[in-house]
């Protein structure tokens, strides 16, 4: 700090200033100051004087996001893509997919794209036979992953014929790779990540999505051997509760609530379902609720039927008179018989096929 102890300095007494020194960053290497001097530091404005910002949003944050994705370049497919993910605009996405894929430029990326976006656009069936038509232009190991997305077409467009011939030739295919290669891994997309999975995981996911389609078309005896099947190569809740699903069709509950009971039991200790899981759980205790009450309906109506047909039996039910004079009538008694010389009360005369010798014997009953 200066002071004014020096006589040769010319400053007066008293002034009122004092000027401290810079002081020298000592976490950074280079010779940088803490602070920028006086003439270069911007001082603080009062808040009547500050310009409005509005606030700080995500939108940069998305957008830094979305670019990453998009390839660098004018091509036509970039040109798509950026249109896609940054435009945000399917329409005109998949026009300029279409030109990517005429002009040749990253065929298999296009036609992949393209067919997703259709997706969206609710043109699932356009996506296929564009696939269709174009994917011998894509190269071998890109045929994986269109028949991937051939199954969500076939799924989302309702052919399901289809896409159960599809699922069996994927099938019989790793069938024919060999057996022995299950535990070789592959990059796979899972909702939109890359993944590692193994060939039995994929062989175990292809058998839940073949027997969910038996399962719809209510042949629960065929789905329920594949469901088998799978569990055995994987342990899978999903696949658990549509098996479960399958047992309650078939009138095997004590299973079925078993399976729905140790789905439930995995979750204790804090653990959650994945949400698809959790879709297929809550759909498995629907069923169970519909069927138990169907049954309990059935019950109610088999057994008021019964009391009913008692209730006309017992009603239909003739008492004859068993006077042997004049003997048995045909038609039903449905009211008490008068007799001659009776004047009625709580006595009768009791007759046992012959006429009683004591005719003035009167018997209270």
């Amino acid at each position: 700090m200066w002071t004014n102890k020096d006589p040769t300095n010319f400053t007066p007494r008293g002034f009122p200033f004092s000027t401290p020194q810079w002081k020298k960053n000592r976490t950074c290497s280079s010779n940088l100051y803490s602070s920028p001097p006086c003439d270069t530091r911007q001082l603080l404005q009062p808040a009547s004087e500050r310009k409005w910002k509005p606030p700080q949003s995500d939108n940069n944050v998305n957008f830094s996001n979305a670019t990453h994705k998009v390839p660098a370049g004018d091509s036509p497919y970039s040109r798509a893509k950026h249109v896609q993910v940054v435009d945000k605009n399917p329409s005109k996405a998949v026009s300029l997919f279409w030109a990517a894929i005429n002009s040749g430029d990253r065929v298999d990326s296009a036609l992949k794209d393209m067919a997703t976006t259709m997706k969206q656009l609710d043109r699932s069936n356009e996506a296929i036979e564009a696939i269709k038509s174009f994917r011998h232009l894509c190269p071998l190991e890109e045929q994986e992953s269109l028949d991937n997305i051939m199954l969500d077409l076939y799924k989302s467009s309702g052919r399901i014929e289809e896409q159960r011939q599809l699922l069996e030739l994927r099938l019989k295919q790793i069938e024919d790779a060999s057996m022995q290669k299950m535990n070789r891994t592959r990059i796979a997309r899972f909702q939109g990540k890359k993944i590692q999975i193994t060939m039995g995981q994929e062989y175990s996911r292809l058998l839940g999505n073949l027997a969910w389609i038996y399962l719809q078309q209510d042949k629960y005896k065929v789905a329920e051997e594949i469901y088998r099947k799978a569990l055995s190569m994987e342990k899978d809740k999903n696949k658990q509760c549509n098996l479960a699903i399958c047992l309650m069709y078939m009138n095997q509950m004590t299973e079925a609530k078993f399976l729905l009971n140790s789905v439930e039991d995995s979750t204790r200790g804090g653990r959650q379902m994945d949400e698809s899981c959790a879709k297929s759980y809550d759909r498995a205790i629907q069923v169970l609720l519909k069927l138990e009450s169907c049954k309990r309906h059935e019950h109610d109506e088999q057994f008021s039927s019964f009391l009913s047909r008692n209730k006309s039996t017992d009603s239909m039910t003739h008492y004859l008179s068993p006077s042997p004079t004049r003997g048995t009538p045909m038609v039903p008694f449905t009211q008490p018989r008068e007799k001659a010389g009776f004047d009625g009360g709580c006595f009768r005369k009791l007759q046992f096929g012959q006429i009683a010798e004591n005719n003035d014997l009167e018997v209270k009953l």
